[in-house]
């Protein structure tokens, strides 16, 4: 590409990093999560959510357990305004979960902030003002001192407000383009917000350290958090809180990397809304943890109805390829992925194992609300037999014998293929059901008699319909279907083996049946059919049948 000169890296990273985060294998307790949604998220969205659909919302996050929730920009709108008092005067935030609202360093905006906040029992002030290089050179076109002086003007009268507002308040600080500050400067200024609050044990203050822009790989945003984490004033009453935003597609990691290198608490959004790239994705975040044995605190356990929610009321679309959410994600159309899940959960039953790892799956979707047999094994022109089986056995009861998967396969990819689609459930069954099951055309047996011949041989008196004819044939044989398969040889003066007889009970339905298969081979090629009854002897005979008209047709 042309005109890379023009780019510069915009960020600074910290001197000798000690870096002792890279010595942490993985995540091993839950951060303490903010939802965004209703603030950062709703003011990305291109029609904001109405009062309604806001309290929807609201609701939405309380159950699934978020015990911080943003609810707005007191000052921007009126909308924001009326919503925070909403919350309030109808008493509709539950006595564990506390409210946050955004203000600018201003007094009069600071003002109305506290206005819309009396009477909460528990409420977060988030005070912030930009620090970066960028942001001090080209907007402000302030010194670094007069920056430091916004942000401890905006502390003061936070202070003095929460003294003379009904309510109790905890407060926040966040120097915004966090990632585009030289970290000396970032700690200073946060240190002066921190003298400024003095907090303690009882009334501890959130740094946050947002990743407002993204400019640096992963591991710089963690050596950034950690130098704050390492040198910040009164750090055992200090809550470091992350907020990355995706605009390199690192959000996730930054999240992760920031909490190993000392973050306590992570602001982010569902499936990450957010301006431009948007925020870090909390769902992903947790169930990245959830995935690893460790409890995210968050119930995640019905996604398609958070899915449904949140598309109805932001009127944004959740990828199909969404981490753990989009429908997509835990499907398999590949022949070889297919095999090895079925595999996969068939030792799973075998072992009876307590451990989730099913190849291709790195959670169980049972966990999140979704169903085997329409989100994971999907049929289509790349399907596999091991699929098609699986499918076929766990939403429709059918053990399709080893030999007889292949040709399903064949018939359900080719299917699939010529209409250029992918194949749902139940015409998988539609299909396989008119092309195996109870096939009675061109032959047909109307009436099958047996007799004991003794010595073990049974005789058959069968009505055969076939070519606009009816008469009956005789056959012996050391069983049944044995019997019926000689009548018919000699009668069509046709040769074939029967290599394949397997039945099972019919379970998924109601109504109890019998099933069998029947694999007649010939030349090399086998032909099958599928008998269902209510009588064992009955769907044998059928099946043998089905597959006898397959390869009379295939004459």
């Amino acid at each position: 590409m042309k005109h890379t000169e023009q780019y510069t890296r915009q960020y600074f990273p910290v001197k000798n990093p000690p870096m002792r985060w890279t010595q942490k294998e993985y995540i091993d307790k839950a951060p303490a999560w903010c939802s965004v949604d209703l603030r950062d998220g709703n003011q990305a969205l291109i029609t904001p959510m109405s009062l309604e659909e806001k309290l929807e919302f609201f609701q939405l996050l309380v159950k699934i357990g978020f015990k911080e929730i943003e609810v707005g920009f007191p000052a921007a709108s009126e909308t924001e305004y009326e919503f925070c008092r909403t919350l309030i005067e109808k008493n509709m935030i539950p006595d564990d979960v506390t409210i946050q609202v955004l203000t600018q360093a201003r007094e009069h905006i600071i003002a109305k902030t506290f206005e819309a906040i009396r009477g909460a029992k528990h409420a977060i002030v988030h005070l912030y003002n930009s620090t970066s290089l960028a942001q001090r050179e080209q907007v402000f076109r302030k010194s670094k001192a007069e920056i430091i002086q916004i942000a401890r003007t905006g502390a003061e009268f936070c202070q003095a407000f929460r003294e003379k507002t009904e309510g109790n308040f905890q407060f926040e600080y966040s120097p915004e383009s966090f990632t585009g500050t030289e970290p000396e400067f970032a700690l200073e200024i946060c240190n002066a917000v921190i003298d400024i609050w003095q907090p303690t044990a009882k009334d501890k203050v959130i740094i946050n350290l947002p990743v407002t822009v993204s400019h640096s790989m992963p591991h710089i945003y963690a050596n950034q958090v950690e130098y704050m984490n390492d040198n910040l004033h009164c750090r055992e009453n200090i809550i470091i809180s992350l907020h990355p935003h995706n605009d390199r597609g690192c959000a996730v990691a930054d999240s992760e990397l920031g909490l190993l290198a000392g973050g306590d608490r992570i602001e982010g959004t569902l499936f990450g809304n957010g301006e431009r790239t948007g925020n870090v994705d909390i769902i992903t975040l947790a169930m990245n943890m959830y995935s690893q044995g460790v409890d995210p605190e968050l119930d995640l356990s019905d996604m398609p109805n958070i899915v449904e929610v949140y598309e109805r009321v932001t009127r944004m679309h959740v990828y199909e390829r969404s981490p753990y959410s989009g429908q997509l994600v835990f499907a398999a159309f590949s022949g070889s992925h297919q095999d090895a899940i079925a595999k996969g959960m068939n030792w799973r039953k075998e072992k009876n194992c307590d451990k989730w790892t099913v190849p291709y799956l790195p959670i169980n979707p049972e966990d999140v609300g979704r169903v085997y047999e329409t989100d994971v094994i999907r049929i289509n022109s790349q399907s596999g037999k091991g699929g098609v089986a699986y499918l076929m056995e766990s939403k429709f009861g059918y053990h399709l014998p080893q030999k007889m998967r292949e040709a399903v396969s064949y018939l359900m990819k080719g299917v699939s293929d010529h209409a250029h689609k992918e194949l749902q459930p139940e015409e998988v069954l539609t299909i396989f059901q008119e092309r195996y099951v109870n096939i009675e055309s061109p032959i047909s047996f109307p009436e099958v008699h047996y007799t004991q011949k003794g010595g073990g041989v049974i005789g058959a008196a069968v009505t055969v319909k076939y070519q606009g004819k009816i008469l009956t044939i005789y056959g012996d044989g050391n069983g049944r279907l044995d019997a019926v398969s000689n009548a018919v040889k000699a009668y069509l003066n046709l040769q074939f083996a029967l290599t394949t007889y397997t039945e099972h009970a019919l379970e998924v339905h109601s109504n109890a049946k019998a099933v069998a298969y029947v694999g007649l081979e010939k030349d090399g090629k086998i032909f099958w059919g599928v008998g269902v009854h209510s009588d064992i002897i009955n769907s044998s005979i059928s099946a043998f049948l089905g597959a006898l008209n397959q390869l009379v047709e295939d004459k």
